[in-house]
């Protein structure tokens, strides 16, 4: 990408041409030999900037980081570049991966492919077409629908979170972006497996999943939760899911109404968690270790507030001071215990449908891209973005966005399809029979 396309679109904070050549420089000899390669040698590959790479800027979009420099790679970025990956540069988000449009990033906002005026969604707002994200509330998904892509949320446990600077330790994950299935599952069976360096990732068998999608579905049951498609939904999202289900219908899927009846309260559980996990995670960046020191502070407290208060932006100072208050003495059992128990609740709600249920279809988002700074005044429907991802990142699912065609203003629109613990080999196949019969288009 020209430096000039960039400044346009936001994509990229920073450029690695000097890693992909060397990436290449390996792949090569064993090119030219005829040698058996990986699928992803030599392939350009994208990372979102809250995932570590070592001796690269990692910023997390992020005056608090503008000079970091990883001394380390993630787990993650071992595994694409063993299998020949080449990294081409680190893509633009909400800052510390806080936000739903990316235009909390420090630097610039990225704008929409399909609609320039109009936001990529976040927090992974900058990618490519194969690209690494992370997902903690939708992260992956709302931006895939509101671009066109294919965003995926692994099983919390099914890839390591090990060079993942952490916002909401309990909820974020890796996971890929693409144009196919096909590739999402490429790079998630590549990126998968257990990992000693973090002792949040499961010790569970992965699937070979490019290989065994089948594009099978016959007999499959599939979830239709009432609460999703109800009051808020735009009749022109709803309209081109509704359409998706009848072309799964027609492959032979057999559609089930469900009730994830705690739905209501995963808004508030979600940002309760979420807020007090980041004001922990985020503790560190105080002007000693991490951060720049500000100039102008005469004592040590003035130090740590003045340094915080010159690398934070609006939106991760909001979260900051938020879960401050829920964790704060006499609060914490009131707020933070409460959403626990709220979480267990929708994760109870999950377990119960999928006893019935193969997999659960729902939307993405009840809206499509909006226009730059049409929300940033009011964070509550900001919040209401993520109103139908966040529930499957609260019970630790698996779940993917697939383009399900566009709106009469020919904009993306996504379908979700959530796929119980470790079931991701299902989801895919969904996602995989669903573009080959013609759905991405329709």
């Amino acid at each position: 990408m020209a430096e000039s396309d960039n400044e346009e679109s936001g994509v990229y904070l920073s450029l690695t041409p000097e890693r992909a050549l060397a990436a290449a420089d390996r792949v090569d000899p064993e090119l030219a030999a005829g040698a058996e390669v990986s699928p992803l040698a030599g392939v350009p590959l994208a990372v979102k900037d809250v995932i570590m790479t070592r001796g690269e800027k990692t910023t997390c979009a992020s005056r608090t980081l503008e000079h970091f420099i990883a001394p380390y790679d993630a787990t993650a970025i071992e595994r694409v570049e063993r299998a020949g990956a080449a990294i081409i540069g680190k893509t633009n988000c909400d800052e510390f991966a806080m936000g739903s449009s990316n235009e909390n990033s420090a630097y610039c906002p990225v704008r929409n492919p399909a609609a320039p005026a109009r936001v990529p969604g976040g927090s992974s707002g900058g990618y490519t077409p194969i690209s690494l994200g992370s997902d903690t509330g939708g992260s992956t998904r709302q931006p895939a629908s509101f671009c066109g892509a294919v965003g995926i949320m692994p099983t919390y446990g099914r890839v390591s979170r090990y060079g993942l600077v952490a916002f909401a330790s309990s909820l974020g994950r890796i996971g890929p972006f693409s144009r196919t299935v096909k590739d999402s599952a490429l790079l998630l069976g590549t990126i998968s497996r257990p990992d000693p360096l973090d002792s949040t990732a499961a010790n569970a068998l992965v699937p070979d999943y490019s290989g065994e999608l089948s594009g099978q579905v016959q007999g499959l049951k599939i979830g239709i939760p009432k609460e999703y498609y109800g009051e808020g939904l735009e009749s022109a999202v709803g309209a081109k899911v509704q359409a998706g289900l009848d072309r799964l219908n027609g492959l032979g899927c057999e559609a089930v109404e469900i009730s994830l009846p705690h739905t209501r309260y995963a808004i508030a559980s979600y940002y309760l968690i979420c807020t007090s996990e980041a004001s922990s995670n985020l503790a560190r960046y105080d002007g000693v270790r991490y951060s720049p020191r500000s100039e102008s502070s005469g004592t040590l407290r003035d130090m740590y507030l003045d340094s915080r208060a010159e690398g934070f932006g609006a939106e991760v100072t909001r979260r900051i001071v938020l879960g401050n208050y829920v964790l704060s003495s006499g609060y914490y059992d009131a707020y933070y215990r409460k959403a626990q128990g709220v979480r267990a609740l929708i994760a109870r709600d999950f377990a119960e449908a999928y006893k019935s249920v193969d997999a659960i279809i729902t939307p993405v988002s009840p809206f499509p891209a909006f226009k730059l700074g049409e929300k940033t005044s009011d964070p509550l429907q900001m919040y209401l973005s993520d109103i139908y991802t966040i529930t499957g990142s609260l019970a630790g699912i698996a779940g993917m966005s697939v383009p399900c065609g566009k709106t009469p203003e020919w904009l993306p629109a996504g379908m979700q399809i959530l796929t119980n613990h470790f079931q991701e080999q299902t989801m895919l196949n969904l996602g995989y029979a669903f573009k080959q019969a013609g759905g991405f288009e329709g």
